[in-house]
């Protein structure tokens, strides 16, 4: 999550930011997006003041604590990930609140609609629900002989909810058998992957703070276990995962500075639409396919945004 920060004296400012991330490397996403703000922007923290972090590090239970500090300091605007987006609203209904990953932000009750989200929130929406379809499509090309799906997903985040209806929907759809797969902490996630370590199955990540601070022992249990990974970030795929369909993520934080920056020039965010993204990549990790005894088809790596080999 990154906010307005402190200036030098510790006297909050709408000039610096501060970062709390889902885990140390998403907080490198979120510095990626800010550190090259738009012309004329008032994000510059080279120039500014102090830049000191917070990351829940996929402990959602830190959520209302990290929340309040900010609140208390106070800062001028907060820029928070959809998983830790609600106990942020609970904290505050006056400082503006930017989303800058959110997978469902209408049905997970953060904002009124898309167009008018009304209150102290805006910012970007995820489309995972939207696309879980596509990311299905992909897969199959690369696991013909898939038969089940099991989908990893935190039941106490109403997004990651969401998003598992729609895969077992779209799962369903396409002759797949979904299989639900409930992770509330890093203790399940052994014994879930563990349930469904046969050859007809692959193994589908939904968004959230505890599958995203994990995902490193999530692919290397998924690949003991013979078990292709699919996911909509496309770190996921750089840590090990099989393959990845979604938005670039870099550049919805860029566009949260845009709008972090709109916000600290006097707009207001009841009067900014929550923006969907417009830039979606393919990603495919070949070293992880060649473990698997996976041989993609050339029309498959031919659509790719990005091959990791």
């Amino acid at each position: 999550m990154a906010a307005g920060g402190l200036g030098p004296a510790g006297k909050p400012t709408a000039d610096d930011w501060l970062s709390w991330g889902r885990d140390s490397d998403h907080l490198e996403v979120v510095y990626h997006g800010f550190r090259k703000p738009p012309a004329g922007a008032r994000l510059d923290q080279r120039t500014h003041g102090q830049s000191p972090n917070r990351w829940a590090e996929g402990h959602s239970e830190r959520h209302p604590e990290i929340a309040k500090e900010f609140v208390q300091m106070p800062v001028d605007v907060i820029v928070s990930p959809g998983s830790a987006a609600a106990a942020v609203k609970r904290a505050t209904s006056t400082i503006p609140i930017v989303l800058s990953v959110a997978s469902d932000p209408v049905g997970s009750g953060l904002v009124a609609s898309l167009s008018r989200p009304g209150g102290n929130i805006t910012g970007l929406s995820l489309q995972a629900n939207e696309v879980a379809g596509k990311r299905l499509e992909f897969l199959r090309q690369a696991v013909p002989d898939l038969h089940r799906i099991g989908i990893l997903a935190n039941p106490g985040y109403s997004a990651a909810v969401l998003e598992m209806g729609q895969v077992e929907a779209a799962a369903r759809s396409v002759g797949l058998e979904p299989i639900r797969l409930a992770v509330s902490s890093a203790a399940d996630i052994a014994p879930a992957i563990a349930a469904i370590k046969t050859k007809d199955v692959a193994l589908y990540g939904c968004i959230d703070g505890v599958v995203n601070a994990n995902q490193a022992q999530i692919n290397k249990l998924a690949l003991s276990a013979g078990l292709p990974t699919l996911y909509s970030e496309k770190e996921f795929v750089e840590s090990g995962g099989l393959m990845s369909y979604g938005p670039k993520i870099p550049a919805l934080f860029s566009r949260a500075a845009e709008l972090v920056d709109k916000i600290l020039k006097g707009a207001k965010p009841a009067d900014i639409p929550v923006e969907q993204p417009t830039q979606f990549e393919l990603v495919i990790n070949l070293k992880t396919a060649r473990s698997l005894g996976l041989k993609l088809p050339a029309t498959l790596l031919a659509l790719a945004d990005d091959v990791i080999e």
